[in-house]
């Protein structure tokens, strides 16, 4: 098993927007909630969050990503369990979710950014912000258009989970992240 440090150093090899990172950290902060909420194990969860998009900055498209960084963790020695994992994250990709690491990658991802999108039109960041805040800007398709809200709902749906429970568990997540995640 790869440390976190290992695989930060990775990630920052690969990425460079501090968007696309301060996205890692949100995800890699709602993986490690969900492992505690579903019995996984943290640092696993955890290191498919933070890597799950490490190709995307240098191969954007379909074609290429995640598959791409997929090659890359292979040939680091990455577990094979996390890799296919970040291979699901996405539909287009055709792999099936059949893990709880794997359906909880899916179901953070987008809504992940989602609510860090809420949080910085807020003044108050994510401190006190509650589910129906951010069920109200997912009715508003011009806020973050470019975030797939049937991804979100599909997601919870994957993990058994009520929306809005899934939305307070990203919440959480973020929120006892919100330093790392400068909110």
């Amino acid at each position: 098993m790869k440390t976190r440090d290992e695989s930060w150093t990775l990630l920052t090899e690969w990425t460079k927007s501090p968007q696309l990172l301060k996205h890692a950290l949100a995800v890699e902060a709602s993986m490690r909630h969900y492992a505690g909420i579903l019995g996984g194990d943290p640092e696993w969860f955890g290191t498919a969050g933070l890597l799950h998009d490490m190709d995307y900055e240098r191969y954007q498209s379909l074609e290429d990503h995640p598959y791409k960084g997929a090659e890359i963790l292979r040939q680091q020695g990455y577990d094979e369990e996390i890799v296919t994992a970040i291979l699901g994250h996405g539909n287009h990709t055709g792999v099936a979710r059949t893990t709880d690491m794997a359906k909880a990658l899916f179901a953070v991802d987008e809504l992940s950014g989602f609510v860090v999108a809420v949080a910085l039109v807020r003044p108050e960041r994510l401190d006190g912000l509650e589910v129906r805040s951010v069920k109200k800007k997912l009715k508003d398709k011009a806020f973050a258009r470019g975030v797939m809200r049937e991804d979100i709902t599909q997601g919870a749906d994957e993990l058994g989970i009520p929306l809005d429970d899934h939305i307070a568990n990203v919440i959480a997540a973020l929120q006892a992240a919100k330093d790392r995640l400068e909110l």
